[in-house]
């Protein structure tokens, strides 16, 4: 929004100029919003980074000394709480559901080193932290054992619901059902707009539910057989993860025990008076 509103602010170019001037003029214009453009984009991430380091230190203060966290879904703010606990000397222990997608290595090196093996491996190295991975058809029989659960979120809507990696509204349910509490962590810029009155409302395409007859057995069987075939000749193969890997699922609020924002820690209902704040 602040973006948009100093670029409106550009003075449209003066009439009655010659030709070359009007295109100077035009050329001075678009490398002033190309440099707003990048101006902005760059304090964006200096934000986000920020907001982690105060959501982490927040959320630290709830992994209490012979804590269980359970987490899923690579969320680096629920990374950033637990190696804050862990530099802060506090003794617990973590488990990590294991994602269904495809494992990191073969998504594109960007330089997050968030995947659960990798953070698995970080929070081993630290002295009093013990750390778990696990299938998510375990979970159930893990809960048992756990104190709390932490997961990140892709954004959280008006009601104080979240919208996250396919698999959180399973965990949620299993959550309440177990009465553990559950905590997510989101920076406020993931705070959106949005009401949704059920997991079918969210403006997402997705294919997770794909209903197939007998007709389209036959064309599915010729897909995999021409898709084996790639992967023998070395093409590749795998590309039909990318809609599954982007899956997310709704967590309505009432299952949601607390947001942990860079702002403070809110109650789902509290996040519509949030965003006032945000929009107005």
């Amino acid at each position: 929004r602040y973006t948009v509103s100093t670029l409106q602010q550009a003075a449209p170019p003066t009439p009655n100029k010659p030709d070359s001037a009007t295109q100077e003029e035009e050329e001075d214009g678009f490398r002033a919003v190309r440099e707003r453009l990048l101006s902005s984009g760059r304090l964006f991430v200096e934000r986000a980074a920020q907001a982690r380091v105060l959501i982490a230190e927040t959320a630290r203060r709830f992994v209490k000394p012979g804590t269980t966290v359970l987490t899923a879904g690579r969320s680096r703010a629920v990374a950033a709480a637990l190696d804050a606990a862990a530099e802060a000397g506090t003794g617990f222990r973590v488990v990590y559901v294991r994602s269904s997608s495809p494992s990191s290595s073969s998504a594109p090196d960007d330089g997050r080193d968030h995947d659960e093996e990798t953070m698995a491996r970080r929070l081993r190295g630290k002295p009093g932290v013990e750390v778990a991975i696990v299938r998510p058809e375990s979970v159930a029989y893990c809960l048992g054992q756990v104190t709390t659960v932490m997961v990140g979120a892709e954004g959280v809507l008006e009601n104080g619901g979240v919208v996250s990696a396919m698999g959180t509204l399973q965990l949620a349910v299993l959550a309440r059902s177990a009465r553990k509490p559950f905590y997510v962590l989101a920076e406020s810029h993931k705070f959106v707009r949005l009401y949704p009155l059920g997991q079918y409302d969210l403006p997402v395409r997705q294919t997770v539910l794909e209903f197939q007859g007998e007709a389209d057995q036959s064309d599915h069987d010729g897909e995999v057989g021409a898709a084996e075939e790639g992967k023998e000749r070395g093409e590749g193969g795998g590309g039909g993860q990318e809609g599954e890997e982007a899956a997310v699922d709704y967590t309505p609020p009432d299952l949601v025990t607390a947001l942990v924002t860079e702002v403070r820690v809110l109650t789902p209902s509290a996040v519509s008076e949030e965003l006032i704040k945000i929009w107005y």
